[in-house]
Parts: C-alpha cells; structure tokens; sequence
C-alpha cells in the first residue's frame, strides 16, 4: 500500500473511531437535553474552573463564535456563568456553578459504556494509544 493509502486509511479509522463514539456519547446525552458540545464545556470546567472563551474554545473543540453560542445556552441552564477575572477585571472568565458540577457527575455516569468500550484497549495499550494521539494532535 503506497504511503499516501497508508495516510488516507489512517484518517478514516480515526475519523470512523470518532464517530462512533460520538453518536454513543450523543445518543446518552440527547435525553438529557444537553449536547455533546455542553457536556465539554463543562468537562473543560470540572479540569479547570474558571477559563477563558480562547481556551474554552480550544477544549470543546469550536471556533469562538460558535463557542459564544453554545455558553449562552449553558448560561440560560444554569450550569455556568461569566465572571470577571480576578488577576484582570476587563476580563471575562467562565465558571462553572452548583448545578454544573452536579449534571457533570451525573452525565459522567451516563457515559460509562462509551468509556468501558475504551477500556477493553487494557491500561497499557491505552496508554500507548493516549501517547500517540496527543502526539498527532500536537503535530497538526
């Protein structure tokens, strides 16, 4: 298989990977009312409280407009809300609040299966897996 074949089968397991494990996450979180873009935000949040829309942005996975309009409706659920920075007053930090933190533990329960498929790899072939990946993605 020419290399370039050897790229392109690459991108399609990633991308096909991807997926799957989208519409797995998806498919929990839709009875919920909350999509898979809010469940990152407060993910980002649960690591980090406190972050600005760039590094927000760059966490969920969205360009910043895009990022404006999913917060505005995790604001309106009541699971975040902007604050300003306490290092910097002109600037605008998101946190999460009381009822975030707890529909985070309680969407993270829903999403065990999603996560046990992972764990199937076993805890060194992850690893590697986890390695490699971040790899790529720093590469890109």
């Amino acid at each position: 298989m020419p290399a370039d074949d050897d790229a392109f089968e690459f991108i399609r397991l990633i991308s096909g990977v991807n997926r799957q494990i989208e519409q797995s996450i998806e498919a929990r979180l839709k009875p919920e009312g909350v999509s898979i873009e809010h469940f990152r935000v407060l993910d980002a949040l649960m690591r980090e409280n406190g972050l600005p829309m760039s590094e927000l942005a760059r966490q969920v996975l969205v360009d910043g407009p895009t990022l404006t309009k999913i917060v505005d409706r995790v604001i309106a659920a009541s699971d975040v809300y902007r604050g300003a920075d306490p290092q910097d007053r002109r600037k605008v930090l998101i946190f999460l609040s009381q009822k975030g933190r707890k529909r985070f533990e309680t969407l993270r329960g829903l999403l065990s299966e999603p996560a046990a498929a992972i764990k199937t790899l076993g805890r060194d072939r992850s690893q590697k897996l986890r390695t490699l990946l971040r790899s790529v993605a720093g590469d890109l």
